[in-house]
């Protein structure tokens, strides 16, 4: 296999891995056995565990990413393309890469242990917020969400109301308790709507 070919096999091995065990529980052993190459081959293509979990986070990030684009793109209104994250994020089983969420997974372990891991993710909700804010921001001026709207605000809150309702739900083995939380996002999308 070409390097570019062997990488990409490494990254789509590995990548639901570490989105499970997580970078500290993943193991060299674990990667050649998803691969079945050398640790020379696995080394050959990238410079530690490290640069690999790097990669695998994008792909599994991407993989969330690549389904907001696709819902968006069949959207009307902004208040329906608002919707789409609370959607995507509600159809987990068919949306996200085996092992759930990768920015609540990697969120988890790298905010103490791992500066790269915890900047990759850090990266990703302010790319999310800033995306939401666009929404939002051209729905004011499109007259279909109220003038005063904190845009910022509600950005931060729809994110952290998503994944905090995943993080709950998954410790306490309970979909209902996500069901509930997705429902308060969809409130708080409507109420942002201007009366018609």
């Amino acid at each position: 296999m070409k390097s570019a070919k062997t990488r990409q096999f490494i990254i789509e091995s590995t990548a639901s891995i570490f989105n499970i065990k997580g970078y500290s529980g993943t193991s060299l052993a674990d990667l050649t056995e998803a691969t079945k190459l050398t640790k020379g081959s696995i080394y050959g293509n990238f410079a530690n565990k490290e640069e690999v979990a790097l990669a695998a986070f994008d792909y599994n990030y991407n993989h969330v990413k690549s389904k907001i684009i696709a819902e968006l793109k069949n959207c009307n209104t902004y208040t329906e393309k608002l919707l789409v994250y609370a959607k995507v994020y509600n159809q987990s089983e068919k949306n996200f890469p085996k092992g759930g969420c990768p920015l609540l997974n990697t969120a988890i372990e790298a905010d103490d242990m791992h500066e790269a891991l915890r900047k990759k993710v850090a990266d990703c909700i302010t790319v999310w917020k800033k995306d939401i804010v666009t929404i939002i921001t051209k729905g004011i001026l499109a007259e279909e969400f109220k003038q005063g709207t904190n845009a910022e605000n509600i950005a931060l809150t729809i994110i952290a109301l998503i994944e905090g309702g995943i993080m709950i739900s998954k410790v306490s083995k309970n979909r209902t308790y996500f069901d509930i939380i997705i429902n308060q996002v969809e409130n708080l999308i409507i109420s942002i709507q201007t009366k018609k």
